[in-house]
C-alpha cells in the first residue's frame, strides 16, 4: 500500500472568506465522503491548509497505486461537482499517524 498526498484547490483565494451556500452544501457533501474514506482506513488525514495567498485542502490517502487514489479523488463531491480541481503526488510517510 502506498499513500497520496491530494491537494484540493478551490475556485478562487478567497474561497473560504466568500463562499456560497451551495458552495457550503458541496463542501458538506465533501466533509461526509472524506469521513467515510477515514472511517474505512483509506484516507488517512486531511484538513484545510490556511496559507496566506488563499486556503486549500489536503488529504493523504492509501492505496495500491495512483489510479486508485486518483479514483478515491476524483469521486469527492467537490471534484465531482467542479468546485475544486485536485493535484496528487505519492508520499512517503516517514512518521505515520498514531491511532488516537
Amino acid at each position: 500500500m502506498k499513500n497520496w498526498l491530494v491537494r484540493l484547490i478551490p475556485p478562487r483565494p478567497s474561497f473560504a472568506e466568500d463562499i456560497t451556500a451551495a458552495e457550503s452544501a458541496t463542501m458538506d457533501a465533501h466533509a461526509k465522503y472524506l469521513r467515510g474514506l477515514f472511517e474505512r482506513g483509506v484516507c488517512l488525514f486531511a484538513g484545510p491548509v490556511f496559507d496566506p495567498r488563499g486556503v486549500y485542502g489536503i488529504a493523504v490517502l492509501a492505496a495500491e497505486d495512483e489510479a486508485a487514489a486518483r479514483a478515491f479523488a476524483s469521486a469527492d463531491p467537490c471534484v465531482q461537482a467542479g468546485l475544486q480541481r485536485m493535484e496528487i503526488a505519492e508520499m512517503r510517510l516517514a512518521f505515520p499517524p498514531r491511532a488516537q
